[in-house]
């Protein structure tokens, strides 16, 4: 006989469950129909990432220089002061020979003094503190041990010198290493970014890129140059007009690439000047030029609040300079350097 049982009904919250569940579905499908897929950035603002990081990255290359130079600074006082100690201890030793042969003729003439007996076995600086130990030695004993003293304390204070060196230098390698990977951390990300676009992009940002060049070499050369500061800057413009198309390359110096402020030092030495080796120390050392109406050719001009970016002028408002990494060496007009013009300085 067949069962006329009714099936069993699903309960109330099964019900529920499979009912929000299946809500959740829809919804989900729907947002994700009506999601906008991600749009690829454009030229003009993978240009603008790119240019940002290219600035934070130059910012960090004046810090690495900085580092850099002081690195270099500290290893010539560290060699010199080591040089100077090994000196000094010979120097001592040859004081201390000199001593024990007054003692050795002393004890062959009657037997060596007890003062000095107690000397050379014992520390000098405590003995000579001894007024009561003076009266007892030679004229030329005390004038032997005061030499030896004086040597003494000369050494130990150059050896604690050099040793606080060697500790600012230590510090001061473990800096230039983090601000080494800063520049090379900005530089792999605007690379990234760079790598994002097409053939056809990166040839219309060089197009770009070489137009503006154009355009800035024709403002100085059609534009007439103001005369230079003096000898030595006009000398200094030309070593460095002589390198424009030079590739920039972050600490470089040259003469086959050049950061910013690697150009203006390397210039400057070509007309037998010396200036600081950063930006933030190179706007310190001669006289501030505030307008741009009183700047003369071969003077260094600063840009950006930190001044972390210099150029020398051209004339005509224009600045020779080495921009950034990705370019050369090259005229550009003071507005687009991307940054506020600060002052010049003439050296």
């Amino acid at each position: 006989m067949a069962s006329h049982r009714r099936p069993k009904q699903p309960s109330r919250t099964r019900v529920t469950v499979l009912t929000t569940a299946a809500a959740a579905a829809v919804a989900l499908s729907s947002q994700a129909a009506n999601a906008a897929p991600s749009e690829k950035p454009s030229k003009d603002e993978v240009k603008a990432k790119v240019d940002k990081l290219y600035e934070e990255a130059e910012q960090a290359t004046e810090k690495y220089n900085g580092a850099k130079e002081k690195q270099e600074k500290l290893q010539k006082e560290i060699s010199t002061l080591q040089d100077n100690v090994a000196r000094g201890q010979e120097e001592l030793n040859e004081l201390r020979d000199g001593l024990g042969s007054m003692a050795s003729a002393q004890y062959r003439s009657g037997g060596i003094d007890p003062s000095l007996q107690l000397f050379l076995s014992a520390d000098p600086d405590n003995y000579l503190d001894k007024a009561s130990t003076l009266d007892q030695l030679s004229g030329q004993q005390v004038e032997a041990l005061k030499k030896i003293q004086e040597k003494q304390r000369d050494l130990a204070q150059q050896r604690s010198e050099a040793s606080k060196k060697l500790k600012d230098l230590s510090s001061t390698r473990t800096e230039l290493g983090k601000k080494k990977k800063e520049v090379q951390g900005k530089l792999s990300s605007a690379q990234k970014l760079l790598n994002t676009l097409t053939a056809q992009e990166k040839a219309a940002l060089q197009e770009e890129e070489q137009r503006a060049n154009r355009t800035s070499e024709r403002e100085v050369l059609t534009g007439g140059k103001s005369t230079p500061a003096s000898g030595r800057a006009g000398a200094a413009f030309a070593a460095a007009q002589g390198k424009i198309g030079t590739p920039y390359v972050y600490g470089a110096t040259g003469p086959s690439s050049f950061d910013c402020s690697g150009l203006t030092s390397w210039a400057y030495a070509q007309a037998g000047v010396g200036i600081p080796r950063t930006s933030q120390a190179q706007a310190n050392y001669g006289t501030r030029i505030s307008s741009v109406s009183q700047l003369q050719v071969g003077d260094l001009v600063f840009f950006f609040g930190d001044l972390h970016h210099v150029g020398l002028y051209a004339g005509n408002g224009q600045v020779l300079h080495a921009p950034r990494t990705g370019t050369n060496v090259r005229y550009e007009s003071m507005n687009t350097i991307g940054g506020p013009f600060m002052f010049g300085v003439r050296v």
